[in-house]
């Protein structure tokens, strides 16, 4: 009897324990779940609003794309890689000559360019006014005109009531005055072009003596050992001569421009004098 009272108490607990254990276990599974929900929306969140996967996807590989066009790089980038092999330090001197002589060859060109002025409608005004008797309106014209073509056609006029010879004597002096101011600089210019390479070529000898001072000091003549010393020398020396042939093209063509000018100028006097030839002749008859 006490054995059964046992038996049925027992059977009683368990079946009273079943429904707990049940709803503990669907308790914690719907805790997983919204443990897991909560999970994926946070996941999600880190997505910007609006951008599907596969648009994060594509953006992923056009950085990938970008980062290796910057590894591989244009010709800025290998200028700026090979001027910083060739020492930072001894590379600065090469371009500060470029920069310097670029300075002057901009400076140069400009100035030239503002002298250039149609000198034959000048001096066709300047014979207008000479034939009506208005010198001073010839001056005026001179003057009101910019570049050295004016101001020698100006300088003849001040001597017009002269003799010849000393109209003459007065345009070839100002003249060589003239084709001096538009030489003026062209001789920092000569100077960089000769520097450049001068600087390039003491780069080798610089390298070459890392190159030598390498060897000293690891007491082998390796490729390697000798390579970055080397590399050095013929750097430095490509940019030297790089920086010449810039600044001789520029050189080039202020000298062309400068010709032309002069020749311009020289033009420009034999027509004066003849006008005002024709004017003494005029006036005398």
């Amino acid at each position: 009897m006490k054995n059964g009272i046992i038996a049925i108490v027992l059977t009683a607990m368990t079946v009273l324990a079943a429904p707990v254990t049940a709803q503990d276990k669907t308790v914690s599974d719907s805790t997983e779940i919204v443990d897991s929900s909560a999970t994926q929306p946070q996941a999600a969140d880190t997505l910007p609003a609006g951008f599907a996967l596969d648009e994060v996807i594509d953006e992923n590989d056009m950085a990938d794309m970008q980062a290796a066009a910057q590894q591989e790089g244009g010709l800025h980038t290998k200028l700026k890689t090979k001027f910083v092999e060739g020492t930072a330090g001894f590379m600065s001197l090469v371009a500060l000559a470029l920069v310097l002589g670029l300075a002057f060859c901009i400076e140069r060109i400009i100035y030239l360019t503002l002298s250039e002025i149609n000198a034959k409608k000048l001096l066709a005004d300047i014979e207008k006014k000479v034939e009506a008797g208005d010198i001073e309106g010839a001056k005026a014209i001179c003057r009101d005109t910019r570049g050295p073509v004016a101001s020698i056609c100006y300088q003849g006029l001040l001597h017009i009531h002269e003799a010849m010879d000393v109209v003459e004597r007065s345009i070839e002096s100002y003249g060589n005055v003239q084709v001096a101011k538009l030489e003026k600089g062209c001789s920092w210019i000569t100077l960089f072009i000769a520097i450049a390479p001068s600087l390039g070529f003491l780069g080798t000898v610089i390298g070459m003596v890392m190159a030598f001072d390498q060897i000293q000091e690891f007491g082998d003549i390796g490729p390697t050992i000798v390579a970055s010393g080397m590399k050095v020398a013929l750097i430095t020396t490509i940019f030297g001569i790089i920086v010449a042939l810039v600044l001789q093209v520029f050189y080039s063509y202020i000298l062309s421009k400068i010709e032309h000018l002069t020749s311009q100028m020289e033009e420009s006097a034999i027509t004066l004098l003849d006008i005002i030839m024709k004017h003494k002749q005029h006036t005398e008859a």
